[in-house]
């Protein structure tokens, strides 16, 4: 579909209706519905109704977050757990023609995600209401359709009933929506699942289970194809067989199909294969779909821990938020992309999605690129935690919302288990453990293939209370109790356990007791990435700033998270590399500088803090003074030197958790630290003093994007001196600037009591650097970055946008 712009609407829609009737439909069974919007903020109750005047609405595209649009204020509702950000009503329109020979298809459209109660309209007439901001859902639209001619969507979103979240949410229409063309005879919504009960090296049993409707009212005979291919063979195995199908009924049938020499999924070797199914009437293809899998073979015991394709792994998780950063909840394919991107570079293989169902794409990208995934349904149950949130809606909806979860989701080889809470807060009523049953009953009714888990903690000391509700779950998920793993493995030795969430300084403690114990099988640190919302957590202050955790008091202007590995830049804090070192053999040594206390007191931390540590030889003012110097390692010792002077050697072994910390006089310069092995000095890294801010650099993550409205690229900002060393103590003042078809989709600097607005040409960079993000329009061409600050040399950058 093309967007036009400044074109009067009957030449759109005429536009529009000619694309629609050139698509191939048995092709293009599902089509994005993204473009073409309109939308205002506030509540326009008269906006359901077709001849409402939207003229002066906004135009905008496609996934949208109206929040992040906005300014962080103390006042706004949200409060801290939102990041301060508004909330608030809104309202989407758009307007589109059915072509006239569409008539006699079923038409339905889809919502990946919307934030939240939303009320779907189509020509008027309400289509229903949709609690749940995290999950997926749809509405058929054929008996309201005027075919041949304009029909109007609209839909009003409602985030005001404030607090509803205990993080950052956005508002508004924030994943894709799509469009569903399909006959009367067709494949249900999510109505192919794809298992591989029998996996050898020689051959590999692959079962197609397709769900089939008939909304017609004579009974109909049809064929059904289906064929395997993956990209090292386009025919891996088929199947064809002929189906009877009842009036007015839906019917499921299964297709066992070997697959020779299958190449199986991992996170090494993440190979996916596709079932391209269709269905023939006569020789007539009346429907068709692709679904992707992966064929690999999962279990889990107390004696072998988890194991894929037969070979142990342990699970070195991080837990993630679904914003990204300064685009706040918009899911665009590119930023959940490059989010798993960035996991997978910090050393992770698993992720949680805490706490809530991740976008397609994300999920996409975790089996395309081979990261593990916990899929999470719920925060919580029946039991609120915040006055607004799901406890609202969970005894009439969870069957819908976590049915949708895993009939979306069960293709996804990345999926390893389901997760159906988080520290609900009824845990030590009976309650609680018929809830559990229902839920993880549910999930094993719809995907008998994985198990079942939830994350559970205590503040208190009552923990064995927990059994007969740990006993409902397949897999015990811990919440920082870790600790309590060997006692526990004691009284219920049958229980499988992972630590579903760990304080970021327990790194070496959860690593080593992972390692010491099979029957624990994993380490989810809380969190992999920073996030929006959950203000102050994370938070580490100096002397004259407020005490406290952040639940116990509001710390505006902190309006987001710093618990995470990998800051909201993308750039990874040392604890990220000290992860990565504990974990990854790949990994072997690293150095950062740990920031010294002021004079007038000492830094404090808060319980998910660690101590600031950066990449920095660059402390003015320190002449002289003692700082330390911390070098993680996996050599027998480390050296460290300064301007070439011996300043010392350290054991860096398991005894030390592969740490070593030099105290000495800070002199500017050159400081390189050393692995040695039986005395033999082997890799080295360095850090070098920098001088002052002269210039600006760019850095594009790609250098071509998409002319498609959607496409983006990151680029990091950082502050240079004369010789193109980072300054990491710069703050300057950027203005950024875009020519051609590109827009600023957001800026971010990693400071989380910054409160300028993500949505913005100006940024302050810092720590030295800054991130832009640059989203393409709809037509190609040269998109020229320019980025300028008061006293330093300017920055251009070209990206191409090409079609």
């Amino acid at each position: 579909m093309i967007k036009c712009i400044k074109i009067p609407l009957t030449i759109l829609l005429v536009v529009y209706s000619i694309a629609v009737n050139a698509q191939k439909l048995t092709n293009n069974r599902t089509q994005l519905f993204d473009y073409n919007w309109k939308f205002s903020l506030g509540d326009h109750p008269d906006a359901r109704n077709v001849d409402f005047n939207d003229n002066n609405w906004r135009n905008l595209d496609l996934p949208h977050d109206w929040s992040i649009e906005g300014r962080v204020d103390s006042l706004n509702a949200s409060g801290n757990d939102g990041g301060y950000f508004p909330a608030g009503t809104g309202w989407y329109r758009k307007r589109f023609i059915v072509p006239a020979a569409w008539k006699g298809k079923h038409l339905s459209i889809y919502f990946e995600g919307v934030y939240m109660n939303s009320e779907v309209f189509i020509n008027g007439q309400s289509l229903g209401i949709h609690p749940y901001g995290f999950s997926s859902f749809s509405y058929e639209l054929t008996p309201h359709l005027n075919f041949g001619k304009e029909n109007i969507i609209s839909v009003k979103v409602d985030n005001s009933q404030q607090k509803n979240c205990r993080w950052y949410s956005g508002s508004g229409i924030y994943r894709h929506v799509k469009l569903l063309v399909t006959s009367a005879i067709h494949i249900d919504q999510w109505g192919v699942t794809i298992t591989t009960p029998e996996i050898s090296k020689a051959k590999a049993t692959v079962a197609v289970r397709t769900s089939i409707k008939n909304e017609t009212d004579q009974p109909q005979r049809i064929i059904l194809h289906t064929l395997l291919a993956c990209q090292q063979s386009k025919a891996a195995g088929n199947n064809e067989l002929t189906v009877d199908l009842p009036a007015n009924g839906i019917k499921e049938v299964t297709q066992q199909i070997t697959v020779s020499n299958p190449r199986l999924w991992s996170p090494q070797t993440p190979i996916t294969y596709k079932a391209q199914i269709k269905m023939l009437k006569g020789r007539v293809a009346i429907d068709s779909i692709s679904q992707a899998f992966g064929i690999r073979s999962t279990s889990f015991d107390v004696e072998n821990g988890f194991r894929l394709n037969g070979k142990k792994i342990i699970l070195n998780g991080g837990c993630v938020h679904h914003d990204n950063g300064c685009l706040g909840a918009a899911a665009y394919d590119r930023a959940e992309t490059r989010k798993v991107e960035l996991l997978k570079l910090a050393g992770f293989n698993t992720v949680r999605t805490s706490h809530n169902p991740p976008s397609e794409a994300f999920l996409d990208a975790c089996d395309r690129l081979g990261l593990l995934v916990i899929d999470e349904s719920f925060d919580g149950w029946r039991e609120k935690k915040t006055p607004n949130d799901y406890a609202k809606y969970f005894d009439d909806w969870w069957q819908r919302d976590l049915g949708s979860m895993v009939l979306r989701d069960r293709n996804h080889p990345s999926i390893i288990m389901w997760s159906i809470g988080n520290e609900i807060i009824e845990r030590k009523k009976a309650e609680a453990i018929t809830t559990a049953n229902n839920l993880a009953g549910l999930c094993h009714q719809l995907d008998a293939t994985r198990p079942v888990t939830s994350a559970m903690t205590t503040w208190d000391k009552e923990w064995e209370l927990f059994d007969p509700l740990f006993a409902a779950h397949d897999i015990g998920g811990y919440n920082y109790q870790l600790h309590r793993a060997p006692a526990d493995h004691q009284r219920v030795p049958s229980r499988i356990i992972v630590q579903t969430e760990s304080y970021p300084k327990d790194a070496f403690a959860n690593w080593k007791l992972i390692n010491d114990n099979t029957y624990i099988i994993g380490d989810f640190v809380w969190t992999a990435m920073d996030y929006l919302g959950e203000s102050s957590i994370g938070r580490y202050y100096y002397p004259g700033e407020p005490d406290g955790q952040h639940w116990e008091k509001n710390f505006y202007p902190w309006h987001g998270a710093y618990c995470g590995d990998i800051d909201l830049t993308g750039y990874r804090k040392p604890i990220s590399h000290y992860r990565d070192l504990l974990y990854n053999d790949n990994k072997k040594l690293y150095m950062a500088v740990k920031e010294p206390n002021p004079d007038n007191g000492p830094i404090k931390l808060t319980s998910w803090a660690v101590w600031p540590t950066w990449e920095s030889w660059t402390w003015p003012g320190h002449e002289g003074k003692e700082i330390q110097v911390e070098v993680y390692s996996r050599y027998q010792s480390v050296r460290l030197y300064l301007n070439n002077k011996l300043i010392g050697e350290q054991p860096t072994g398991m005894e030390q958790q592969f740490k070593a910390v030099f105290t000495l006089p800070y002199a500017p310069g050159l400081l390189k630290a050393v692995g040695v092995d039986n005395n033999k000095e082997k890799k080295a890294t360095v850090l070098k003093t920098a001088r002052n801010p002269a210039s600006i650099k760019l850095i594009a993550d790609r250098s071509g994007i998409q002319a498609n409205g959607q496409d983006l690229s990151f680029v990091t900002i950082e502050i240079t001196d004369a010789e193109g060393n980072l300054q990491p103590n710069a703050e300057s003042l950027l203005l950024l600037k875009i020519e051609g078809p590109g827009v600023i989709a957001g800026s971010a600097n990693a400071n989380l009591k910054d409160p300028d607005p993500y949505v913005s040409d100006i940024r302050n960079v810092w720590k030295g650097r800054a991130l832009i993000v640059i989203k393409s329009t709809h037509q190609e061409g040269n998109i020229n970055l320019m980025v300028s600050s008061p006293g330093l040399s300017a920055a251009n950058l070209t990206l191409k946008a090409i079609k």
